[in-house]
């Protein structure tokens, strides 16, 4: 079965609200609103996917049992890696966190991302 969907056409009405924070990430900082929809998931729940918009904010990031590769549609946020530089992300960019990366993520305008989360 195959899903398919554009994501520059999901509004922000059509997304789900709810603040970022555990188990997603730990939020330094002012509350971080954020929106999702989710219209695939895999039959074993290991692989969703979908669109996620966030507010400006910093957070703190560790993939432990899960990574994450996105693509970013709109905005830009820096990334940085435990011990490593800053990265700008932004629209029009990929990235891949595999499981294994903590760092934080300082969204510096508002983000929306294509994304697909898998586990172990």
């Amino acid at each position: 079965m195959s899903i398919t969907f554009n994501p520059s056409e999901l509004f922000a009405g059509e997304l789900d609200a709810s603040p970022l924070g555990p188990p997603l990430a730990e939020v330094i900082g002012k509350e971080i609103p954020t929106r999702i929809a989710i219209p695939f998931t895999s039959e074993d729940s290991r692989i969703l996917s979908g669109i996620w918009e966030a507010e400006p904010g910093l957070s703190r990031w560790e993939y432990t049992e899960r990574g994450e590769a996105i693509y970013v549609l709109e905005g830009r946020m820096v990334v940085t890696e435990d011990g490593k530089e800053p990265i700008t992300v932004k629209a029009g960019d990929a990235a891949i966190f595999p499981i294994g990366w903590k760092g934080t993520w300082e969204i510096q305008e508002r983000i929306r991302k294509f994304l697909v989360i898998f586990t172990k």
